[in-house]
């Protein structure tokens, strides 16, 4: 890369520090970011803007010089009073660093170099210097440096409608380093990771508070960010309606459903406990579900996303299940799944199964829970369990608990939702840290509960996420639960879902008398992004609004024959990471076919096997199915713009189904067109 104007000083200290050896020598700014990241503060951080925008929210956060944007010292201001044109100058700064960033010709922009000169040169001062504003210029270069990374993230995680021309291939390779490492940067993720930003809290003053676009979230969660075009929700799902068919089933609960297990924990004398599993006796109704997606598509033509609360469904109905909903149109599914143990001594499963509906296949995303149930003697008599489990011993539910992850699925334009399990909600532990950093456009979360009354732990956690970041929160039990749970002196009631939106309040959803289930809609419109470092709101965020409720009561006859038709389940062309490339791949072609059609040659080359930008990430070369479909898209383009045919796009589905024409009909992945 082109040489930054580096004071000598500077090269001095990113070799080594005075008294690094010595463990009461006070952190410093190189030391913080060797002990978190494993580098060195180089020049080399400039050539992938997420890896500089890691390094200043590591120094901010730790040093907590982030609140001086918010509160600046005395005889200071920000943004500096000097520099009156400080937004547009980042926004530029940023605009041209992502164009330089595909080909490094040329110097990185003025702004940029300057501050991050004054960063090199002050790395090795102590972190009290900056926590209490010594320097005011390194604090000042540290924040122009974190907004402009920022900025520089733009559409790199999450889809944007206004992106520009520039940087066309530098955001097609970000979003595939993110599909295939769960991180925006290059640094090791274990170490350290960026992920997309999508909301930022409306208050408060954390440094959340300072990003629109990118996040560094706590070490130690696994993460994956999943795409795939989703023709029913559209491209741009501003101002659409998005259907949501809540089913809050088993409807009807036994005490005989719940039922004490042998686990292969030791017990101790003095602290009884116990293993439980849930296990419904009557198993997943398909014909009803069948006649309810009839009598909601009579109401509201299109149902988008069939959610069931947790345990559920059996893992062995899911694709039953799938294909009834793939007949009806239906696009995901979110619900909560049991899966009893594969071999003796081993707990069983409990998680949330999202899948992405691509037409002939589904795309299966598992996103586990992480926190036990534990039943004690106060809940035993609330759900009238005594007659299956001892009221004196306290049992825990029968489950594994896995590694911490979390799975963020982007449905469309801006619309990203997150899920966890029940009792994760009530839990402040990393993987509610992500959700936080993150703050996805919601959150859903299926539940083995009592009624979600605004009074009860839910909505009071609920509430935490939709004021911190902002998400929405939609959560979900089982009418059979909801009817159990009878307090002394209270009446059951109906009450089997709760939502939860930002700065509105929690509203109670019911089921009525009559009805199986809910339809609730809720319309995505734009949103402000804001941020507390002196930028400007950016229009391209997106939120729900007028949100309505439709009791559904399924139809007399429905469209499924009686006899189930399972298809085989099959091992799809194409994995999940697979199309989130594929996918990103025809947006950049889509941009380059709308902004800069002179640049779709360079693009198509980009995206091609062999393309050198991906050693240089350290990231695989895509997969023979992959480069067919990748190759099939940039063909679309050119027909595209000699024709005027199909957009990029709507050929992602031609590309997918001619990329597998060698493989069997059942093993292939089908993405639909709109026409589908």
């Amino acid at each position: 890369m082109p040489a930054v104007l580096t004071p000598p000083a500077a090269t001095m200290i990113t070799r080594g520090y005075p008294g690094r050896d010595d463990a009461r020598q006070e952190p410093t700014l190189a030391s913080a970011w060797q002990a978190v990241a494993g580098s060195t503060i180089s020049d080399e951080l400039l050539e992938w803007p997420p890896d500089l925008f890691a390094l200043t929210e590591v120094i901010l956060q730790r040093s907590q010089a982030y609140r001086f944007a918010l509160s600046p010292p005395a005889d200071a201001t920000w943004p500096p009073a000097g520099f009156p044109d400080w937004p547009d100058a980042v926004t530029d700064a940023a605009r041209r660093w992502s164009a330089w960033a595909e080909d490094r010709n040329g110097p990185v922009p003025d702004l940029l170099a300057r501050e991050w000169a004054v960063l090199r040169a002050r790395a090795g001062i102590a972190f009290s210097q900056l926590a209490e504003a010594r320097d005011w210029r390194l604090c000042e270069a540290l924040l122009t440096l974190h907004a402009i990374a920022d900025e520089a993230c733009a559409g790199l995680g999450v889809g944007l409608d206004a992106a520009g021309a520039d940087g066309l291939a530098y955001r097609a390779r970000g979003r595939e380093l993110l599909a295939k490492t769960g991180s925006l940067a290059r640094l090791p993720a274990h170490l350290i990771r960026v992920l997309p930003k999508v909301g930022t809290p409306l208050a408060g003053s954390s440094v959340r508070a300072l990003s629109h676009y990118a996040a560094v979230p706590v070490p130690g969660v696994e993460v994956r960010w999943h795409r795939a075009p989703l023709p029913c929700l559209g491209a741009q799902s501003h101002g659409k309606r998005v259907n949501y068919l809540l089913l809050p089933w088993p409807l009807r609960v036994r005490g005989s459903d719940f039922r004490p297990v042998p686990g292969p924990l030791r017990k101790l004398a003095d602290d009884p406990f116990g293993f439980f599993e849930f296990a419904p006796s009557e198993p997943l109704d398909l014909d009803l579900v069948d006649r309810m997606l009839v009598a909601a598509r009579e109401q509201a033509e299109t149902v988008d996303i069939v959610i069931l609360p947790e345990s559920a469904v059996e893992h062995g109905e899911l694709d039953d299940l799938e294909e009834l909903l793939g007949r009806h149109g239906v696009s995901g599914l979110i619900a909560g799944v049991r899966e009893r143990s594969p071999q003796p001594g081993q707990f069983p499963g409990n998680w949330v199964h999202i899948g992405v509906s691509t037409g002939g296949q589904w795309m299966h995303i598992r996103q586990p829970k992480h926190h036990r149930w534990s039943l004690d003697d106060a809940q035993i008599r609330q759900y009238h369990l005594a007659g299956a489990l001892h009221p004196h011993v306290r049992w825990w539910e029968a489950m594994e608990v896995p590694g911490r992850s979390v799975q963020f699925v982007e449905l469309c334009d801006g619309v990203t939702l997150a899920s966890l399990v029940c009792e994760d909600l009530a839990q402040t532990d990393e993987v509610a840290s992500v959700i936080r950093s993150v703050g996805p456009m919601i959150v859903v979360i299926p539940l083995l509960d009592g009624p979600q009354l605004s009074s009860r732990w839910a909505a009071r956690h609920a509430s935490i996420l939709a004021d911190d970041p902002g998400s929405a929160v939609l959560t979900l039990t089982s009418f059979g639960m909801a009817h159990r749970s009878r307090l002394p002196g209270q009446n059951t009631s109906p009450a089997v879902a709760l939502w939860k939106g930002p700065g509105q309040q929690a509203r109670e959803i019911p089921l009525q008398p009559g009805a199986q289930g809910i339809l609730l809609s809720a319309v995505a419109s734009r949103a402000t992004r804001r941020s507390f470092d002196g930028r400007r709101p950016a229009e391209n965020g997106t939120k729900f609004s007028d949100v309505t409720i439709h009791q559904v009561r399924a139809a007399r006859t429905g469209t499924r024959p009686p006899q189930s038709l399972a298809r085989s389940p099959s091992s799809p062309t194409l994995a999940a990471d697979e199309l989130t490339v594929l996918t990103s791949w025809a947006e950049a072609a889509a941009e380059a076919l709308a902004l800069a059609p002179e640049r779709i040659g360079a693009v198509t080359a980009d995206a091609q096997a062999g393309a050198p930008w991906r050693a240089e990430l350290r990231i695989c070369e895509p997969s023979p199915a992959l480069s067919h479909a990748i190759n099939d898209i940039f063909h679309a383009v050119r027909t595209t713009a000699a024709t005027g045919g199909n957009p990029p796009l709507e050929a992602v589905p031609v590309a997918v189904n001619e990329s597998q024409a060698g493989q069997p009909a059942s093993d292939r992945i089908c993405v639909p067109s709109d026409d589908a």
